[in-house]
């Protein structure tokens, strides 16, 4: 596909090559393999999970989302009113077909089903952050609805986007928990949105790890946002809270130490590199997306701890310019910092502290900006 982003005045939605989830398949395809019977119910979920995760095509006779009429880049998302959030959560039931029942709506009170409230909660969190802080509306800039199924598949172990909504599966309950259990989680597969009408970041290789890393940088700030706290006292870990007590580790990722979140007999270790000299060549997970994302993660989480404060203010700020500058779909790493450096510029100045650091930062992770 195209996947181009186009004017306002187009015809359709900039869609994503890719659906995007929160667990890389080489983990799921490590559990498939376990032959234990302690995590037996592990194993078949993780094997179920890989053959889930695939796009998805509303029924012709359910609820279709709504969608805008083509992009919002930067500068036209700051210019409009933002709206307040339009959310409506669905229960599949433990079925595959999407979007399920409606659940709850904008407006209505809690139900009892801990799953629904997370999620309606977490794209409240998600929303919140881009308009706050970014002045978006909306995961397209245009007052989108937001829209998410949970009680997915069946031990479903995975999260996604896929180009129209969020998907939450329950987790086997041996290896992992619920998907709506952690708010980066939430926030990461929205990004997933805000990067796919904007950037659309092709899903491989280079590009595909920013895509990655530009979802975890926005699901840490959402989830900071939302728990007032600054750049020092973040964990910086994306999916906190997923893995259960049998699993020695925190989170799926740690963006201010790739490599460290988890280091468990069964799991293995985090293999993310977290420096350009060791990134990982590889076919797998389309050119090592979940893998070599931790590169550029660093940068940008020791970039704002050394800023300090809040760090959706400052460091938060010139990613989301970054990411709204028109960036091309093939955007590699060393393209990226440099259309960071001169967002930095531009926004905080040439002599500026906050270009001092990122400059710092990307020679940290030995990215060295193109041109």
């Amino acid at each position: 596909m195209n996947g181009s982003p186009h004017s306002d005045s187009g015809p359709s939605t900039p869609r994503p090559q890719h659906v995007c989830g929160i667990v890389p398949p080489w983990l799921l395809e490590r559990i498939a393999e376990l032959d234990t019977p302690r995590l037996a119910r592990a194993a078949s979920a993780a094997r179920y999970s890989l053959l889930a995760t695939r796009p998805y095509r509303f029924p012709e006779s359910g609820t279709a989302p709504q969608t805008a009429t083509g992009p919002a880049r930067g500068a036209t998302a700051e210019r409009r009113t933002v709206s307040a959030p339009q959310r409506s959560i669905f229960d599949a039931e433990r079925a595959e077909t999407l979007p399920g029942t409606l659940v709850r709506s904008e407006g209505e009170p809690a139900t009892t089903d801990a799953a629904v409230t997370a999620a309606y909660e977490g794209l409240g969190d998600t929303h919140a952050l881009f308009a706050e802080a970014f002045a978006r509306d909306s995961i397209d800039g245009l007052g989108l609805p937001l829209l998410a199924t949970v009680h997915y598949g069946d031990d479903y172990d995975n999260a996604f986007w896929n180009g129209e909504q969020m998907v939450f599966g329950d987790g086997d309950g041996e290896v992992f928990r619920s998907f709506t259990s952690s708010l980066s989680v939430i926030g990461h597969e929205l990004a997933h949105g805000v990067t796919q009408y904007t950037a659309n970041l092709t899903y491989e290789g280079q590009s595909g790890a920013l895509n990655e890393h530009v979802s975890d940088v926005f699901g840490a700030l959402v989830e900071q946002h939302a728990r007032g706290q600054d750049a020092a006292a973040a964990s910086w870990l994306i999916g906190e809270g997923l893995f259960t007590d049998e699993v020695e580790g925190n989170a799926l990722r740690s963006m201010l130490a790739p490599g460290t979140a988890y280091d468990d007999d069964v799991l293995g270790k985090d293999p993310q590199p977290a420096h350009l000299d060791d990134y990982i060549e590889t076919t797998d997970d389309n050119g090592g997306v979940h893998l070599n994302s931790g590169i550029p993660n660093r940068a940008f989480a020791t970039y704002a701890v050394a800023l300090g404060g809040n760090a959706w203010d400052r460091a938060g700020r010139v990613w989301y310019d970054t990411l709204t500058s028109g960036l091309t779909e093939r955007t590699d790493f060393a393209t990226f910092a440099a259309a960071s450096i001169t967002a930095a510029t531009s926004r905080f100045g040439a002599d500026s502290e906050e270009r001092a650091e990122l400059e710092a930062a990307w020679a940290r992770v030995g990215i060295v900006p193109a041109g």
